[in-house]
């Protein structure tokens, strides 16, 4: 009897360990060991439209809105991109500090919206008041909360949009702070894009982050902009490029000087609330996205009590199992790590393991989400 029990032990976690290596050496190790490089010299191919919604933004906006502004994208030595503000009915003094740049910058202007938009909730309205207002078709999209990672950033994003690619997808990392919490945070963020991003160059598609998000204006209107989930406060960046993007559209780019940079949460309620509304549009993604998003995340949930289970059993299962720990333990540290550094993120691979097992309370803590209406609110 128990030799027979050891054995389903020993399939199950096998089983389970198998389907998480085989998505690290397939999927995860695109970003791992992405080879692209970009030309810091590249002649702008077309003119860009940086949109930033804000709302009550006035300090993030006075430290980050130049390093938007002061991009190097030039031709014919006058800027060839124009940066729109659109300033959602802040009751901070906004207004005021987008008005005074205006004179230092012909390439920016600002929208000011005054009413807010009954039934859309959250950025998608006046996000697609700055697309129906920009004048250029390429269009790249950050937060009022996010810094530039160099001056280069607008000329190597623009460089995604080769062979007809009509989405790119960018990192936005966190500021390295003292903390446990900080480290979280930006674990779950590289962990999230190591996922979306590696999913993207195995012709998967199904999510963008809208700290460093770019797209073509035209497949927006195309779509009809976010009229299927209008109601949904969040998801003007993942929920539209689940809808929008196929295997052939999305490119991906990723270079330091090419990510974006945003202060984390100071606290755990807030980014735990943070983490609740952006988990609840899972739900509506495609259900094949939903498949191969949900077996990843089973088998790295099961993974840890199924080994335990297995260390209960007497050799030669307990052999058995502890070589399987061991080749997925490798292969996933190797991948993590080149990934890691691919991402600027390498201080965290000596706690990778303890976030690793963290993963297995993320997910107990946030799954509920999935479960609930997402609340209406920026």
């Amino acid at each position: 009897m128990l030799d027979h029990l050891g054995e389903i032990a020993l399939y199950f976690f096998a089983t389970v360990a198998g389907i998480q290596i085989i998505y690290f050496l397939f999927i995860f190790s695109r970003v791992a060991f992405y080879r692209r490089k970009f030309d810091l010299d590249h002649t702008p191919d077309g003119s860009f439209s940086v949109i930033i919604c804000a709302k009550d933004e006035e300090l993030n906006l006075q430290k980050n809105l130049p390093g938007v502004l002061q991009q190097r994208y030039h031709q014919h030595m006058k800027p060839e991109y124009e940066v729109i503000v659109v300033n959602d009915n802040s009751e901070d003094d906004t207004k005021y500090y987008l008005r005074s740049i205006e004179p230092g910058y012909p390439h920016y202007r600002h929208i000011e919206i005054k009413q807010p938009a009954k039934f859309i909730p959250g950025k998608k309205y006046p996000l697609s008041i700055g697309l129906k207002g920009a004048q250029f078709d390429n269009v790249l999209l950050t937060d009022a909360d996010c810094k530039p990672g160099s001056t280069y950033w607008l000329s190597l994003m623009s460089q995604g949009f080769t062979n007809d690619k009509e989405i790119v997808l960018g990192y936005g990392a966190y500021h390295k702070k003292p903390g446990f919490l900080n480290k979280i945070i930006r674990y779950e963020t590289f962990f999230s894009a190591l996922q979306h991003l590696s999913f993207a160059m195995s012709g998967m598609p199904y999510m963008g982050v809208g700290r460093n998000l770019a797209y073509k204006r035209e497949l927006f209107f195309k779509h009809k902009g976010f009229t299927s989930h209008q109601h949904i406060a969040s998801g003007d960046d993942d929920l539209f490029v689940n809808t929008a993007a196929n295997r052939k559209n999305v490119g991906v780019v990723i270079d330091k000087q090419a990510f974006t940079y945003s202060e984390p949460k100071q606290n755990w309620n807030s980014w735990f609330r943070q983490k609740t509304r952006h988990m609840s549009t899972g739900k509506h993604y495609r259900f094949g996205h939903k498949f191969v998003l949900g077996l990843f995340s089973l088998t790295h949930f099961l993974f840890y009590p199924a080994f335990i289970v297995g260390l209960f059993f007497p050799p030669p299962i307990l052999w058995y199992v502890l070589g399987i720990f061991g080749l997925k333990i490798m292969v996933q540290s190797i991948i993590t790590y080149a990934a890691m550094r691919k991402l600027d993120e390498s201080d965290l691979f000596k706690f990778s393991w303890l976030m690793d097992i963290f993963m297995v309370l993320y997910y107990i803590i946030f799954t509920p989400a999935l479960l609930f209406k997402s609340k209406n609110r920026w």
